[in-house]
């Protein structure tokens, strides 16, 4: 038995809570995943799990253990950075998820930057805007906007995306351009609704001028639940649309957006990097956040105003 396997096939089963998902993660076979954590458990002769046809529970003594084993893997990955100049050059398997937009916009043209500087990290990368499982998913980190709800997980705010509304000259020759926000929830103005996953449904922005705050929820025919193809229905005529600036300049430039309600404000939206409280943050998950930090400071820089 390879003890360091062993621990690791049973963190992973605790924090997946299953051995298939765990299975699944480590790119094993649920039967070697299995053999590793009962050959661990004859070694130590301790019941580490218990299981059920249904889920797998820890037991009190394999809670105790699989504390020890999560900081033990850690001061392991730790020493091997640390040897042969592994340090300055971080190396590894990365599992991140981001939002479509970013990534396509932002994060994965400045990737081959990133990859001269560290040849030796393996990005694997979800483009999503889902919520995602980070510990049963075995996910080291996402980065997302908005307020996290989850209040567990560690998170380090990177940037603000300010937001503006705009739509297509296509639409706006139908529907005529609304000169106060008031005027989406006409029923012949409509906007592209947005599908947040936590939920399931759209929610009202806040505009604000002088003074005076509107709450905008508006009409749709489409709402969708990712941010590339809400971006495309817009440039479609679909509807009205809220996007961060970085995501609208393009389109206003070449003229397939018009912005709308000048001197109306609405409040920046934080984006935030996200991982697990008990996942080490190693070297390499290091550089990765400080280099979407980085990029996020020239696109979306933090205004040090919160939302409200």
């Amino acid at each position: 038995m390879d003890r360091f396997d062993a621990m690791q096939a049973f963190a992973r089963v605790v924090e997946a809570g299953s051995f298939t998902k765990a299975a699944e993660t480590l790119h094993m076979s649920k039967t070697s995943v299995t053999q590793l954590v009962q050959q661990l458990e004859a070694r130590l002769r301790v019941k580490l799990l218990n299981r059920t046809t249904r889920k797998v529970n820890v037991t009190a003594d394999g809670a105790a253990y699989y504390e020890r084993v999560v900081r033990l893997l850690a001061d392991m990955d730790d020493a091997e950075t640390s040897l042969s100049g592994a340090s300055a050059s971080p190396r590894g398997r990365l599992r991140v998820d981001v939002p479509s937009p970013l990534a396509r916009t932002i994060l994965v043209p400045a990737l081959p930057a990133f990859h001269a500087r560290y040849p030796d990290i393996q990005l694997d990368m979800g483009v999503s805007d889902r919520i995602v499982d980070l510990i049963g998913e075995n996910v080291d980190c996402v980065v997302r906007g908005g307020e996290l709800t989850d209040q567990s997980l560690m998170a380090r705010r990177v940037g603000d995306l300010q937001l503006g509304v705009y739509a297509a000259p296509s639409y706006l020759e139908l529907a005529g351009t609304p000169s106060h926000p008031q005027d989406l929830e006409d029923t012949h103005h409509r906007i592209v609704g947005f599908l947040w996953s936590r939920n399931g449904k759209t929610f009202p922005y806040t505009m604000r001028r002088d003074g005076e705050h509107i709450g905008v929820q508006g009409r749709y025919v489409l709402s969708v639940d990712d941010g590339n193809a809400y971006l495309a229905a817009g440039l479609a005529g679909l509807g009205i649309l809220w996007l961060p600036d970085y995501l609208a300049k393009a389109h206003v430039a070449n003229g397939e957006l018009l912005p709308l309600f000048e001197g109306w404000q609405l409040d920046p939206m934080p984006l935030y990097i996200a991982f697990p409280p008990n996942r080490h943050v190693s070297a390499k998950l290091r550089v990765f956040i400080d280099w979407v930090a980085g990029l996020m400071a020239l696109h979306a820089p933090i205004s040090g105003r919160r939302g409200s």
